[in-house]
């Protein structure tokens, strides 16, 4: 299914959730100070998605603000840096990349209870479902065409040249990836533990990618329902949702996103099962090589093993989700639907796993 981003985004939002309200007319003062060209009052209501942080549309007389913001309570740390999505966003702004434009951040946990930022509501279409149902196989493939340029075209960036050399370390992604799941996942006694998990971290432990690959500006979650399409074609509005981003391995970047080929629909937007042949849609193989062309990359070598870290990836993400469930932090009402996949979803990383040459165990 697709949905306006911006026409029809009332039927998106809903009253702000009782734990996830704030004192508005502070967020109304700071914006007449903050943000250029804003005066008058506000109306605040909450995005039914947001698994991680919680997103408002705010609206004023005459203009219409996204709002992303921390959490409350008690954070993992590293997690839920909405200043780091407000910075990428920033600076791909002049770049290729399509992005929302970024209005102001706030830092400053007084003013709302949390650090978070305005951008720009960006009009067109959020696909849920990657089989793009709503769209006729004689276009289908220029969506995904669309998708694979736009990530393509990301990785392509110089991070040096639009002043984010330091986004991140330029070398050891995957190992610091790796590291830091683990521990998040071990260190989160709400959440449990998964046989498929502890396993999948120990082949993980030893295996690593043949090649470290350049250093790119990576966006860590891109999925087709983190994109917004134009209102009517095939063109990519803006990449939403820039979290995980940071510098790192743009394969496996690529390998995550590409991962729907793989992934069952009810977990994540997926098209494991899909019929590609009828629905007139490129093959993972096909997929891979549009990638590869665009990129100038000719060692693909280390896609499965990718295919496999990313499984892992967000099994890590669901394993965190139980986790602020379990404490009472999930900023999602989806979130206990994210949770109740979570032995499926780590069963499957384990296959990608033995897939990318795990031994049985």
């Amino acid at each position: 299914m697709a949905g306006l981003a911006n026409a029809d985004v009332v039927a998106d939002v809903l009253p702000v959730r009782d734990k996830h309200q704030f004192d508005e007319g502070a967020l109304a003062r700071w914006m007449a100070v903050n943000v250029d060209g804003h005066e008058g009052a506000i109306r605040v209501r909450q995005f039914r998605g947001g698994q991680s942080n919680p997103t408002y549309l705010v609206t004023s007389a005459d203009r219409t603000y996204v709002l992303r913001r921390q959490p409350s309570g008690a954070l993992l740390k590293g997690a839920h840096a909405v200043d780091r999505e407000a910075l990428v966003q920033t600076k791909l702004g002049p770049t290729q990349v399509p992005v929302a434009r970024i209005y102001a951040t706030c830092v400053d946990p007084s003013v709302i209870g949390t650090m978070f930022y305005l951008m720009e509501l960006v009009d067109g279409r959020i696909f849920w479902d990657a089989t793009f149902p709503d769209v006729g196989p004689a276009n289908r493939p220029e969506y995904f065409r669309a998708m694979n340029a736009t990530i393509a075209d990301l990785h392509s960036v110089d991070p040096a040249s639009i002043g984010l050399g330091d986004y991140g370390r330029p070398t050891g992604y995957v190992d610091r990836q790796i590291k830091r799941l683990s521990q998040q996942y071990t260190a989160d006694i709400a959440a449990g533990r998964d046989a498929n998990m502890d396993r999948l971290i120990a082949w993980l432990d030893g295996a690593r990618p043949r090649n470290e690959g350049r250093a790119a500006v990576v966006h860590g979650d891109f999925r087709c329902d983190n994109l917004i399409f134009h209102p009517t074609d095939a063109t990519i509005a803006a990449v939403l949702d820039w979290e995980l981003s940071t510098l790192g391995h743009p394969l496996a970047d690529f390998a995550y996103h590409a991962m729907m080929y793989r992934m069952p629909s009810h977990i994540v937007a997926g098209l494991a099962g899909a019929d590609l042949s009828t629905l007139n849609a490129p093959s993972e193989e096909e997929y891979l090589a549009w990638y590869a062309e665009r990129t100038d990359l000719a060692d693909t070598s280390d896609y499965d093993f990718f295919v496999a870290f990313s499984f892992f990836r967000v099994a890590a993400i669901f394993h965190g989700i139980k986790g602020r469930l379990a404490r009472g932090t999930a900023a999602s009402p989806d979130a206990a639907k994210r949770v109740k996949a979570l032995p499926e979803l780590a069963e499957l990383a384990w296959e990608q796993a033995r897939r990318a040459g795990a031994p049985a165990s």
